[in-house]
């Protein structure tokens, strides 16, 4: 009982000093010393290094959830259904929603959406451009989920609901200067005793809508599901069905793509479907997602050595503070202070100088994530302004000046969704706490070994 009352006041009183030395009293002269200075420093440089580690982590996490997002949502959903349209199984648009409303039934699939996926030219007034062509269900802009809350209509209404109506994306519409109202002609190919020969049909664009990530919509043109097989050239398209789960992240994915797999097979109840595949949405975008997340790695990695950096500077301070305190710390041995007590005052300091930059740092970072996008607007007018500035200088006019995007929306969201990792959040603030702990251990190790008698002679 003795020994734990013992060890509890040497932790208290190693506590009570590291304190002592961090917010000294005024008037000793103690606070305007160099070495709690460069602590001190040391500390604001470890919070000024952890905001950008911090904004770095938010704005690519969601970055990479809103691409991935609209990755499954628009374009594959959890889950994937190719069927080749050589396939004797489905041979109409009638067979292709009955064999979506008979996937619609497996246990864990909330929804099936048929479509038709195929390639044409799109031919505007002036200009031609290739396009990606997706016949779809005239409801699914309202009726699917992720298609009304990821799609923001530009111009015009998302319906498909008349007579030779379609959906264009933002970029295809640009290209080809189109508006709502306006006719698009989709050039295909048609297959006739082994001669192609083109084939021509005429739309009215009802509707052009974005997800924000122009290189995923950039050529997609929607057309009904009905017209799919009466334009479309089926030889070089597929059909496909998505299935929709309850979340494309859960491990139960696997065990529904076997269902699915089983009841495309035949070795349920039904009928077997030739010439399908099934596949999840990592299958198809393993390559992508992959890349996004070793990126994201490797930025939090020069993140971590600017801590790493700053973290070395409360090294250097301690060792200062060591030199400056030999006597006390002499003086605290002789009055039967342990070396272990002293050691452990030098690692509480540098414990507070880690707490006190992720107090300064994280909430900073935080701020700043949260209002990444109108920084980055802010930022883009002052680039913008400067350029023109330039461009007036030296050419008299800015009729050649093209707005420069610091984030291109072909290549990236033209808004950056904000998602707070917590987690991944609180490992940095761990990593950097032991960081403060593993840097401060020299100094602390150095004035624990302080030997008094030979610092007192000195004195």
């Amino acid at each position: 009982m003795t020994s734990r009352s013992t060890l509890t006041t040497n932790i208290f009183a190693s506590a009570l000093y590291s304190i002592r030395l961090f917010f000294p009293k005024g008037g000793s002269g103690a606070e305007n010393s160099p070495g709690r200075k460069s602590l001190l420093g040391a500390m604001i440089c470890i919070g000024i290094s952890l905001i950008p580690l911090v904004a770095v982590l938010v704005v690519s996490d969601g970055m990479i959830k809103g691409i991935t997002g609209r990755i499954i949502g628009l374009s594959t959903q959890d889950i994937c259904v190719h069927i080749n349209t050589s396939s004797p199984s489905v041979s109409s648009g009638e067979d292709l929603e009955a064999l979506s409303a008979r996937l619609s039934c497996i246990e864990g699939v909330n929804q099936a959406w048929p479509e038709i996926e195929g390639m044409a030219l799109a031919v505007g007034a002036n200009s031609r451009v290739g396009a990606t062509v997706r016949a779809v269900e005239p409801d699914v802009f309202f009726k699917n989920e992720s298609f009304s809350s990821l799609f923001s209509v530009i111009e015009g209404t998302p319906s498909l609901s008349t007579e030779n109506s379609c959906i264009i994306g933002q970029k295809i519409a640009s290209d080809l200067n189109l508006h709502a109202g306006d006719k698009i002609r989709l050039v295909g190919v048609k297959n006739t005793n082994g001669r192609f020969i083109p084939k021509t049909s005429q739309y009215t664009v009802s509707g052009i809508v974005s997800c924000g990530y122009q290189e995923l919509d950039a050529l997609w043109v929607f057309i009904p599901l009905k017209d799919g097989f009466a334009s479309m050239s089926l030889p070089s398209s597929r059909f496909v069905i998505s299935l929709v789960t309850d979340n494309p992240f859960s491990p139960d994915l696997m065990r529904i793509k076997f269902r699915v797999r089983e009841d495309l097979s035949g070795l349920s109840s039904n009928a077997p479907i030739e010439k399908s595949y099934v596949y999840t949405w990592n299958e198809l975008n393993s390559a992508q997602y992959e890349n996004f997340a070793s990126t994201k790695v490797l930025l939090l990695l020069i993140m971590l050595l600017i801590v790493l950096v700053a973290s070395v500077n409360v090294s250097s301070a301690l060792i200062m503070i060591v030199m400056e305190r030999r006597k006390e710390i002499a003086i605290l041995k002789s009055l039967g202070s342990s070396s272990r007590g002293v050691a452990a005052s030098f690692l509480l300091m540098g414990l507070i100088a880690g707490v006190g930059g992720v107090v300064i740092g994280v909430p900073l970072g935080l701020l700043t994530s949260i209002n990444i996008n109108p920084i980055l607007h802010i930022m883009e007018k002052c680039v913008n302004i400067f350029i023109e500035f330039i461009y007036m200088i030296f050419y008299g006019n800015i009729g050649s000046y093209m707005e420069v995007k610091i984030l291109d929306p072909a290549y990236y969201l033209q808004e950056i969704p904000i998602s707070i990792p917590f987690r991944e959040l609180l490992i940095i603030v761990l990593g950097t706490l032991f960081l403060s702990l593993v840097v401060s251990f020299i100094p602390a190790v150095k004035a624990g070994k302080e030997k008094p008698l030979e610092t007192l002679r000195k004195m």
